[in-house]
């Protein structure tokens, strides 16, 4: 099995919360992630289908610890520092797990990038 690359330009981009994506904190540490299900097809399943207007996004340790340090300026690796000193040899591989959690990250449209 192929072992996937990433870029050292991917590591070098500095990530932040979209505006739009609300956040809090509670008492453990767990970080959850508010997001407000807007559009047309949206306010149709809420109508319909009894869906929420807000989904809860219940982020594990290493992303609770991680969220908060998006804040625009600080790239992934200087995260990836900041996460190997908190946990160790339970985050590795370090870079290839960050370069995941902000892939995916990405695709929902939770992060952008400076």
């Amino acid at each position: 099995m192929k072992k996937e690359r990433i870029s050292k330009n991917y590591l070098e981009k500095i990530p932040y919360p979209c505006q739009e994506i609300k956040w809090e904190t509670a008492e453990n540490g767990k970080v959850t992630l508010l997001v407000e299900n807007k559009g047309l097809f949206n306010r149709l399943a809420q109508k319909l289908f009894k869906k929420p207007k807000t989904s809860y996004v219940h982020l594990d340790e290493n992303g609770s610890f991680v969220w908060p340090l998006m804040n625009g300026t600080r790239n992934i690796i200087e995260i990836g520092k900041l996460v190997d000193e908190r946990f160790g040899e339970t985050a590795h591989p370090l870079y290839e797990r960050l370069a995941k959690f902000f892939q995916v990250l990405d695709s929902y449209g939770f992060v952008e990038w400076k």
